[in-house]
């Protein structure tokens, strides 16, 4: 049985006040007084760093990050290390889990499965890595993911890089992982793709 799901599209909003909506929107559909609700959004430049996050995975200190006018802030969701920033698309699934769908690993299973498609639509072929979380193409990450539940209803979620200025990953060691890259659908398809035309897919 299909249930409402609330869309909202943001603009770019600024990590700490994106997190308190969350929060805020995630007790109302906790008790049922609001829709499963989908948040769409861009932030401006920050790093947000989860429960896994390793020691030296932040490769500048706290008061180059600040020059460079790049939040630094700590999220709560699973997962290391990673950065947002303009022409990356954010998105926050708020829903409340019912029976048949209590089970973490399917539901981040799902998330992928959405962004792979949403890729596909570009013509570009991303696909799972045994063992890690997000979309890859290659040895690159094209869209991240990170989640976190609570009475069986989910915050936080996913980052899909369209046009984002790829520079801002040089300062992190990405999710944590050695050796790998990160890339952009723009980088992919060789050409400009406006972030509204992809958060339609």
């Amino acid at each position: 049985m299909q249930r409402p799901l609330r869309i909202e599209k943001l603009g770019c909003v600024a990590y700490g006040p994106a997190h308190e909506l969350q929060k805020a929107r995630h007790r109302a559909v906790v008790e049922e007084r609001c829709d499963d609700t989908l948040f769409l959004l861009e932030h401006p430049p920050v790093i947000t760093t989860g429960k896994n996050t390793g020691d030296g995975n932040i490769l500048v200190s706290r008061e180059s990050l600040s020059e460079k006018g790049i939040e630094l802030f700590a999220s709560g969701r699973g997962g290391d290390v990673t950065y947002h920033g303009p022409g990356q698309i954010v998105g926050y699934p708020i829903l409340k889990l019912q029976d048949g769908e209590k089970d973490v690993r399917k539901y981040v299973w799902n998330l992928e499965e959405v962004l792979i498609r949403s890729a596909a639509d570009f013509g570009v072929v991303a696909d799972r890595v045994e063992g890690l979380r997000g979309i890859w193409v290659g040895n690159y990450k094209l869209a991240a993911i990170g989640v976190r539940l609570s009475r069986w209803t989910t915050m936080h979620g996913f980052a899909i890089n369209v046009s984002t200025d790829l520079r801002g990953f040089d300062l992190i060691v990405p999710c944590g992982l050695e050796g790998r890259g990160v890339t952009s659908l723009e980088k992919l398809c060789g050409k400009v793709l406006p972030i509204q035309e992809v958060e339609k897919s």
